[in-house]
């Protein structure tokens, strides 16, 4: 659109702030499109949905701990006395019109809005979405999940009624665990002795406007480093690492990003009038001296809970200091080292390959064994603590003894992440010797023949010119080698050791790995002298191909970066 086309109003804007060539560059922007791209958008959505509904819910509620006598419409309570913050939650749930639904949409949006961002990071971690020049954006994925955690968390707590209470008990021992700082944060956080008076207001504030403000903050940079360093796109047909195969943002992908939203709004408000959530009038005001029967966590905080259940009792003293290291380990040196370690992974993988080159082509997670099968330890990890924090209700739904589902769970957290990093890795070098198969023996079409020497073998159709650059569009893994031990003039290398153990630590990352098939071995692509049927598309080949790529997507659409 030419400037002097522009409304009277937008041709003045357009004069002092340059939208118009600022638009016509972005709004044009290429992105794929693959369904997996979809976790991020629904975390984005529920991000924005839980500002929508929180927007709401902070006209009626009651920052306060101040004792109040409840006279609301609820009979069971009527007369009690409770804090104004529990007070205003049952007003909004029984006495505001559309209260109810804006407090359980807002609670099943902060649950799929963690939800959303877990997979979506699993996602990015199995498909190396990770690598340069990303390593930023991951680190904000990270830090933004974790504040989710802790946003959720607070959030919970605001009600201030029994089964909240009793999770903030928890954290209370847990801050109290750590050596001689625990009292001074403790005594910091609930403005003196546990409840306090003031927990309330504090955690309000920080879940209102600290922790958003964050959060938006991060959102924003992480969606502009996405439009900076162009969005990673899947192998495919037409997509090399110096393009971006997939639809304008406008009008198409900005269409279907809208008509994405308002399904996942629609989705939360048939779950937030359906699918009842924290109904707070049946726990009760907090009450330090009551504790919920069966009380869990949200899903979110579950592995941590089972991390503190899966410790033995065991303490020691110090000069008068009493260390809980049933505390102190599973709840605040283990997550720092869980997540430290899954947030600094893509430094520790590239300083293992080896690899600095830029990647816009993602991976496919067989072509990675030893990555995949270290996410998948991962998450045997988590869910092994996970499981373990229902331990009680397992064992009476079950009939079983928690001492025993508990020492299962213990064994569990050391045995089925090996087994699982294991078994996964086999399973993905397994794939990559089929996709080998298939790129250099083509199809298994079930037809016997007989040659002349007497042998019976299976005639073999070429796979087509796609499929092949598909399944070979990835970079030969080769280990990294242990340099020289000693220069030319004899003097020894300081980094020797340093140099032979990331060898060593190389040589496994890349042990058993099959690799893609050399040019010299797709010219004699059916080594086992099994006849190949005539094909139209003859022998695959490792050239990207010409014309159109999938979905008939014209080549004019493939924007170069």
């Amino acid at each position: 659109m030419a400037d002097q086309d522009l409304a009277p109003g937008l041709r003045w804007a357009d004069d002092r702030l340059g939208l118009a060539k600022l638009g016509r560059k972005n709004l044009r922007k290429v992105f794929p499109d693959h369904w997996s791209f979809m976790l991020g958008e629904i975390a984005l959505y529920s991000f924005l949905i839980l500002i929508l509904t929180g927007i709401f819910l902070t006209l009626w509620f009651e920052p306060s701990m101040a004792e109040t006598e409840y006279q609301g419409s609820y009979s069971l309570l009527k007369g009690l006395h409770m804090s104004e913050a529990y007070e205003s939650t049952l007003r909004i749930s029984f006495d505001i019109r559309g209260g109810l639904l804006m407090r359980q949409i807002h609670h099943w949006a902060a649950i799929l809005f963690t939800a959303a961002m877990s997979v979506h990071l699993l996602r990015v971690f199995f498909t190396g979405a990770f690598r340069k020049p990303r390593e930023l954006n991951w680190l904000i994925g990270i830090a933004m999940l974790f504040l989710g955690i802790i946003e959720g968390f607070i959030g919970y707590g605001l009600p201030d009624d029994l089964l909240s209470g009793t999770g903030l008990r928890i954290t209370e021992g847990l801050v109290l665990a750590a050596p001689v700082v625990g009292t001074y944060l403790s005594f910091f956080i609930f403005g003196g002795e546990f409840p306090g008076d003031d927990f309330v207001s504090r955690f309000y504030t920080v879940h209102v406007l600290l922790i958003p403000g964050i959060l938006l903050a991060l959102i924003t940079v992480h969606l502009i480093l996405v439009v900076y360093h162009k969005h990673t796109q899947f192998p495919g047909p037409g997509r090399t690492e110096k393009n971006v195969v997939g639809y304008p943002l406008m009008p198409v992908y900005l269409a279907k990003a809208g008509g994405f939203f308002f399904v996942v709004f629609g989705v939360l408000a048939i779950m937030g009038a359906l699918l009842q959530i924290n109904p707070v009038w049946l726990y009760g005001p907090y009450n330090p001296a009551e504790v919920t029967a069966g009380s869990q966590p949200d899903w979110y905080m579950a592995w941590l809970d089972g991390a503190v259940r899966l410790m033995p009792g065991l303490e020691s003293e110090f000069w008068g200091v009493t260390i809980s290291w049933n505390i102190l380990v599973p709840a605040l040196l283990m997550p720092p080292l869980f997540i430290g370690f899954v947030a600094l992974y893509p430094f520790i993988e590239q300083w293992v390959t080896g690899d600095k080159h830029e990647h816009h082509l993602l991976d496919r997670p067989r072509n990675q064994p030893t990555r995949t099968g270290i996410g998948a330890a991962i998450i045997t990890f988590y869910g092994v603590l996970w499981l373990n924090s229902g331990n009680d209700l397992i064992a009476t739904h079950f009939n079983s003894s928690i001492n025993a589902i508990t020492w299962v769970c213990r064994i569990g957290v050391f045995l089925g992440p090996a087994l699982a990093f294991w078994i996964t890795r086999r399973i993905a070098i397994s794939l990559q010797r089929a996709d080998r198969e298939r790129v250099l023996h083509g199809l298994e079409t079930g037809v016997i023949q007989r040659l002349p020497d007497g042998r019976y073998v299976e005639k073999h159709a070429p796979i087509s010119t796609y499929e092949a650059y598909q399944l070979t569009a990835h970079d030969r893994q080769i280990p990294i080698e242990a340099g020289p031990e000693t220069d030319p003039n004899g003097v020894d290398s300081p980094h020797r050791r340093r140099d032979r153990i990331r060898a060593r630590i190389s040589s496994f990352y890349f042990a058993d790995v099959v690799q893609k098939p050399t040019a010299a071995e797709l010219h004699h692509p059916h080594g086992h002298d099994a006849p190949a049927l005539d094909s139209p598309i003859g022998t695959p080949r490792l050239e990207e191909p010409s014309g159109h790529p999938e979905g008939g997507l014209p080549a004019s659409e493939a924007r170069r970066r």
